[in-house]
């Protein structure tokens, strides 16, 4: 029960920083960035809310319209996790 708590809250912190970045990038809505950047809308806005197990191959794919490395988010991601 512990490991999946630990593991939908750190869902939970990969869904605000990609919600962090998308705002960054000057999109006010998932709806926008989804559309512009060619990803099936519904499925984004379950990885910002934190609802989706999100495979490294759509975590890259997001990734590169920001010009970031894994290693740059999930420096990130475990900065954020104290905070949750």
């Amino acid at each position: 029960m512990k490991s999946t708590k630990s593991f939908n809250r750190v869902l939970t912190v990969v869904g605000l920083r990609l919600a962090e970045l998308r705002e960054k990038k000057g999109y006010s809505t998932l709806k926008e960035f989804a559309e512009d950047h060619d990803l099936p809308q519904i499925q984004y806005w379950r990885m910002e809310k934190g609802k989706a197990n999100i495979t490294l191959k759509s975590l890259a794919r997001i990734l590169s319209v920001h010009n970031m490395s894994l290693q740059d988010f999930f420096c990130m991601v475990t900065e954020g996790q104290e905070s949750i």
